[in-house]
């Protein structure tokens, strides 16, 4: 397997791989990852899908990448997914996904389409004092030493950032910044959490720095993400022959394991009726595991029942603990599931039922939630709020099944053991009224409105989890096994828990990408795995990045002015100057052409 960028190796199509008509391919879980690398296995593999079983211990499948309708709970998403241009695996997938709404389409053209139609931005990212605009301008409020801080763990190796936390690498200066509101409501971190995932999720996104403040980096799909990518995903596999094997519980894995040599021998599994099964494997009997899970364990409650903390057994943890016994290689589940109270917050799903909500909704985001076009642009994060709430309303109707009156809402709160503001009980506490009310005052609803509203405005379904930030906990190499571990002839590990250095874990990207690289692998696909964009060794997107950061204020250059003058100068006459200037690094001068000598030597 090999990495490559372009277009010479992103339109290949690889010849057939030897020996594949006689394997056959046993996934465990059905989530994004493993739909993925069986899609890759019958496209790029050329293995027929009758030779391909997918093992799911849930009724459906989808895994995390969820959104379904409970006949008396109503609607529910446990969370969404933030998507932009640069997935380059996923796009890759999605490509060759047909569309199940636009006839001749791909699930990519469907997506590019939509949101070339209709960009997502937000018009209010922050607000305070209940609803109220919290007009943090786009800034990032960076001190000096908390720009420092950000260069500092950038330039870090990463094993000088194992291990550590977020608020022991970052000084408060940063903690106190709008730019750590932006991210951590963003991408759901904790002071807590690893500093490694910290410096990996900077280089990753470097482009996208500006876009933090309005989300305009962003992109989405139509509906939630279980109807728009995994719907489509499941009936392009079921029509090339792959067998499902719904409510199937894997329960070990055994390996044969010698010096330079491991191999998958055997999935045992029990059905849901108790029935004990399995299957052995030949070294031609592709083994392809999603360890551990960031949804296990989740609890929907109701609009009258709050969501239940299990802390109990965990099917994919457990399993992932059995098979990590078995060698070193296979990684440290305990590192990442054995500490619930930092790695569990909560969301919800509200579904509002007439008008009067979504008109509050509407002050807000500044668009009618109505209109079947971007609504909120993202999530909308009440600062002063004690749970740290946010929420979001993507483009409506979110699931095909809603009725035209009706807007589903997406909730989560990142301090689920704090009191709330208004109802003054902690969110892991609250049923799906309460965490409406709480939700409808920082909305800015009059307060003796409130309960009423809550009470015959909306349907909520509160959904507790465990284990959604697990990945996030710090740790260090080896934590993490490789997505086909040294030695492994037939199997690899998918996911989320696996090792792939060249990306941030939290993304569809991460899952599509370990299912390429394990599917190349196994298989020896001769094509290469798209590599992760370079911008964070892109001298535009990091001078860019670093004006950004500055909250667009230009680089002091020490000395007397007369000095100054005369750097400038030097400066203004090179490319390095106009590169400068151009991107806002230094100031321009008024008499410079340095934006049209860069135009000339670029052309």
């Amino acid at each position: 397997m090999y990495y490559s960028s372009g277009n010479y190796e992103a339109f290949a199509r690889p010849r057939k791989p030897e020996g594949v008509d006689d394997k056959t391919a046993w996934f465990v879980g059905a989530g994004l990852g493993n739909m993925a690398a069986a899609i890759f296995m019958i496209r790029d593999g050329q293995m027929k899908g009758d030779r391909i079983t997918i093992l799911e211990e849930l009724k459906l499948p989808g895994g995390a990448l969820d959104g379904i309708k409970y006949p008396k709970k109503g609607f529910v998403i446990r969370g969404g997914r933030e998507m932009e241009d640069h997935m380059e695996c996923l796009w890759d997938l999605f490509r060759s996904v047909p569309s199940l709404e636009v006839e001749g389409a791909s699930v990519l053209d469907e997506f590019y389409w939509l949101n070339k139609d209709d960009p997502n931005y937000s018009l209010c990212r922050v607000t305070e004092n209940r609803g109220q605009d919290a007009h943090t301008d786009k800034k990032f409020t960076l001190t000096d030493k908390a720009q420092k801080d950000i260069v500092k763990v950038i330039l870090a190796t990463r094993e000088e950032m194992e291990n550590k936390r977020i608020d022991e690498v970052f000084s408060k200066d940063f903690l106190e910044s709008n730019f750590w509101l932006y991210w951590r409501t963003m991408f759901a971190f904790e002071e807590w959490h690893s500093a490694l995932e910290m410096k990996l999720y900077l280089h990753r996104f470097i482009h996208h720095i500006g876009g933090l403040p309005d989300l305009s980096a962003l992109k989405f799909t139509k509906y939630n993400q279980y109807e728009s990518l995994v719907l489509p995903m499941y009936h392009w596999l079921l029509d090339q022959g792959v067998t499902f094997l719904f409510e199937h519980e894997v329960t070990d894995i055994q390996f044969d394991i010698s010096e330079g040599r491991k191999q998958a021998t055997r999935i045992d599994w029990v059905t849901r009726d108790g029935e004990v099964g399995g299957v052995d494997l030949t070294e031609d009997d592709l083994c392809l595991v999603t360890i551990g899970s960031l949804t296990e364990n989740s609890d929907n409650g109701d609009h009258h029942t709050p969501a239940e903390l299990k802390t109990g057994p965990a099917p994919a943890w457990d399993l992932w603990k059995k098979i990590a016994a078995k060698s070193p290689d296979f990684g440290r589940p305990e590192v990442f599931c054995g500490d619930i109270p930092k790695s569990k917050w909560e969301s919800a799903t509200v579904t509002t039922v007439d008008e009067r909500i979504p008109k509050y909704i509407e002050k807000i985001a500044q668009r009618d939630p109505f209109s079947g076009k971007v609504v909120t642009g993202g999530i909308v994060t009440a600062r002063d709020s004690a749970w740290l709430l946010s929420w979001t309303v993507n483009r409506q109707p979110h699931f095909k099944a809603q009725k035209s009156n009706e807007i589903v809402v997406w909730v989560y709160g990142l301090f689920v053991e704090t009191p709330g503001d208004f109802v003054k009980k902690p969110l892991q506490e609250c049923t799906g009224e309460e965490i409406t009310q709480e939700w409808l005052y920082h909305l800015g609803v009059p307060v003796e409105e409130i309960p009423e509203l809550a009470a015959t405005g909306a349907k909520t379904v509160p959904i507790m989890m465990p284990y959604v930030t697990s990945f996030f906990l710090p740790r260090q190499a080896g934590d993490r096994p490789q997505v086909v571990p040294e030695g492994s002839v037939n199997f690899a590990f998918i996911g989320q828990f696996a090792e792939t250095t060249r990306d941030c874990i939290f993304t569809t990207e991460y899952s599509v990408r370990t299912a390429m690289e394990a599917t190349y692998q196994l298989l020896g696909v001769d094509r290469g795995v798209p590599e992760v964009f370079n911008s964070t060794y892109d001298v535009r997107h990091l001078l860019k990045g670093t004006a950004r950061l500055r909250d667009g204020e230009t680089v002091d250059i020490p000395g007397p002015n007369f000095v100054k003058g005369r750097i400038i100068d030097k400066l203004d006459t090179s490319q390095l100057g106009a590169l400068l200037t151009d991107f806002g690094v230094i100031p321009e001068r008024k008499d410079t052409k340095a934006r049209e000598r860069l135009d000339d030597a670029i052309a």
